[in-house]
């Protein structure tokens, strides 16, 4: 057994201080937000040419954001609020650059040059106002942004099989070609941002330099999009190690996001980054056994153990332009929602930092004024939890 797996195995057995609340709490948790896809109908068409079969699954109609769907998305956020009168905020995890195909075409294609979000986006992409509507939504408290990273997809992979310039550089170029970065679940060797798939266990994290590295450009890059740092983030493909906490706590990260697996009470490891565990699995678009009243029993069952329900609704669930994802899935957050706010009077919508603020201090910070939860601390082992949940 590698030693990554015996550390692992050995902090499965470890006991942690967990924090545990009398109150409801509901945190919406966001990924991929500024990261292109699909280049709309004339990339789906010049794909297709291409010989490029797309429809078999959801990710194939993977675009971007509009700023109309950031509107629909508000005005649903803003018909519901908490207890303190306070509306649902989504935490948006953001890819903070995209492939320069401008740059890429005049290379031919032979290495990856980057467009800053803050900057724009690619040559072909058409999203007016987009940029204002993600900042009008953070100013009017019901987005807010977090990190998620730089590309999403492992660079050195990709630049490996540029070198080798076979098959999978094809494919790569094919899709480049026509303003698309990659077609994750069609190529699963591009990895992600920390994670390289073609390594050996043990190796498949990237280098913990590496990774400082690419945290650090991704964190500047983050800042001048929105004048100001990350607080939290959420590794692309929830593949982050220790050696990313490490960096992300040297960039002033104070929170990590986990995917959905072992639910853990919220906790802080050895860097002092507070750790949150993705419970609500809101995922309508791609999980075809989704359904309003099984994901408030996931949400009920976080509140009966006195855990906050974090709920995973990706971005790909409120695009429209290639194939409209948006309207069902505003349907049924606006249900999931009101069936939460009519079971708990009590409730509370809450961001990362917010959370993070009152584990320290038993309060946070609203526009209403101050917001309060009692917080219990008590100690688990994830060897227990995974034992709990199984049965």
């Amino acid at each position: 057994m590698g030693a990554r797996k015996l550390w692992r195995r050995a902090m499965d057995l470890f006991p942690v201080e967990g924090f545990y609340f009398d109150r409801p709490l509901v945190l919406l948790q966001s990924d991929d937000w500024g990261r292109v896809g699909l280049r709309d109908r004339a990339g789906f068409e010049q794909l297709q040419s291409a010989g490029v079969v797309l429809g078999e699954r959801p990710y194939d109609f993977y675009t971007l954001e509009t700023a109309a769907d950031l509107l629909a998305l508000s005005d649903v956020l803003n018909r519901h609020h908490d207890s303190g009168g306070r509306h649902p905020c989504l935490q948006m995890n953001f890819i903070v650059a995209n492939l320069d195909f401008a740059r890429m075409s005049a290379d031919g294609f032979r290495g990856i040059h980057l467009l800053p979000v803050a900057e724009g986006f690619p040559q072909g992409w058409e999203r007016p106002g987009l940029l204002d509507a993600y900042r009008g939504g953070i100013a009017d408290g019901v987005f807010h942004p977090a990190l998620h990273g730089t590309t999403h997809f492992c660079r050195s992979a990709v630049e490996g099989e540029l070198a080798a310039d076979g098959e999978r550089a094809k494919l790569l170029r094919t899709l480049w070609q026509a303003g698309t970065p990659y077609i994750h679940w069609r190529m699963p060797w591009i990895g992600y941002e920390y994670w390289d798939p073609e390594k050996a266990d043990d190796e498949r994290s990237l280098p913990a330099e590496m990774q400082l590295e690419l945290i650090g450009q991704a964190v500047g890059a983050f800042a001048k999009l929105f004048s100001g740092l990350p607080r939290s983030a959420c590794a692309p493909g929830y593949r982050a190690n220790d050696d990313t906490h490490r960096a992300w706590a040297r960039h002033g990260i104070r929170i990590a996001q986990n995917g959905p697996g072992i639910i853990t009470p919220p906790h802080f490891d050895r860097h002092e980054i507070l750790h949150l565990s993705r419970a609500v699995e809101f995922e309508p678009t791609v999980d075809a056994r989704f359904s309003v009243d099984r994901c408030v029993r996931q949400a009920e069952g976080c509140f009966e153990q006195g855990l906050p329900a974090i709920v995973s609704v990706h971005s790909i669930n409120f695009h429209s332009t290639v194939k409209d994802f948006r309207s069902s899935t505003l349907k049924f957050l606006d249900e999931f929602l009101t069936a939460i706010e009519l079971k708990h009077p009590d409730l509370l919508y809450l961001h990362d930092e917010d959370l993070y603020e009152l584990v320290n201090k038993g309060s946070y910070s609203t526009r209403n004024g101050e917001a309060q939860a009692n917080v219990t601390r008590k100690k688990f082992t994830r060897g227990a939890l995974a034992r709990q949940q199984k049965a």
